[in-house]
């Protein structure tokens, strides 16, 4: 155990940990630089880690140009003592633009250290702001997908399902979905391989999607699930990828969303809670979302 633990260990320091899906991917032998491809870092880093690290860059910046203040001789007025808390604070107000008016420079050093500084300020400043409008207008489908697969009888036939609903409640045209799966499979040269096919599905479109799709898959002769047991998905690692494209009318932009399965997520022989209850007094249908994810065994 020590053993395996410690070429994890090693794999781990050499390589890249890539999430797909519910896997952990462990890639090697591509060393891409961190300032190669800074600005899909930035898009892609969490919102913590995105202000956490603009504020560490903010400070960073301001300790630089107050270092060099501090090293010039009685390059600000109004600095008592020339303290480099003082010169940090006036380097905070120059990078910002803010200029309080309290400090400024009095020699030709302090003015071209200021100079370059606000050079760098409306540099860096221009930069964050696209950032932050850019992670802000990216737009995002808030699809919620149920934890499992469900296979079952559906107009009587065995047909494999996947719900998922629209958690804002407006209005996505044209929405689309696709349905794939993910198998290990041998080569006639004996080689192992991952395959993935698209499973056919009952109806892939929607002209709008508000609340509620129940996608359906009918497992026929010609469908690669036919015949294949909770034993079978297990020996070929099968996975399933579902995909979802539409047009939100609200924030009139294209939304892209996706949601991965692994084999012990299909419930054999379940189907979905109803969520539905037409029976309102008022005639209203009332859509209970607090079941979305619940099977029925049949």
């Amino acid at each position: 155990m020590k053993q395996v633990a410690g070429e994890h260990n090693d794999w781990m320091a050499k390589g890249r940990v890539v999430r797909l899906g519910g896997r952990e991917i462990i890639t090697e032998g591509l060393n891409l630089n961190f300032w190669d491809d800074i600005s899909h870092r930035c898009m892609t880093a969490s919102w913590p880690a995105f202000i956490s690290g603009a504020a560490l860059v903010f400070l960073a910046f301001n300790a630089f140009f107050a270092a060099f203040y501090w090293l010039g001789h009685q390059p600000i007025s109004n600095v008592p003592g020339g303290a480099y808390i003082d010169y940090f604070y006036f380097s905070i107000e120059t990078l910002s633009t803010a200029g309080y008016g309290d400090m400024h420079p009095q020699t030709h050093y302090g003015h071209f250290i200021a100079t370059i500084e606000l050079f760098t300020g409306i540099f860096s400043m221009s930069v964050m702001t696209g950032l932050i409008f850019a992670r802000f207008s990216r737009p995002q489908a808030r699809l919620l997908f149920a934890n499992q697969l469900v296979i079952s009888n559906h107009e009587g036939a065995p047909t494999l399902m996947v719900r998922l609903a629209n958690e804002r409640q407006n209005l996505i045209g044209n929405a689309s979905a696709r349905l794939w799966l993910f198998k290990n499979v041998v080569t006639a040269e004996g080689m192992p391989f991952r395959r993935f096919v698209e499973l056919p599905l009952l109806r892939s479109e929607s002209p709008a999607l508000a609340l509620s799709w129940t996608l359906h898959h009918v497992i026929d002769e010609t469908s690669p699930l036919h015949g294949m047991t909770m034993a079978d998905f297990e020996a070929v690692n099968l996975s399933l990828s579902v995909v979802v494209t539409g047009y939100d009318v609200v924030a009139a932009q294209a939304v892209h969303a996706r949601k991965s399965y692994d084999h012990p997520d299909i419930r054999f022989g379940h189907r979905y809670a109803d969520i539905l209850d037409a029976t309102n007094p008022d005639g209203r249908v009332r859509v209970d979302y607090g079941r979305f994810h619940e099977t029925v065994e049949i």
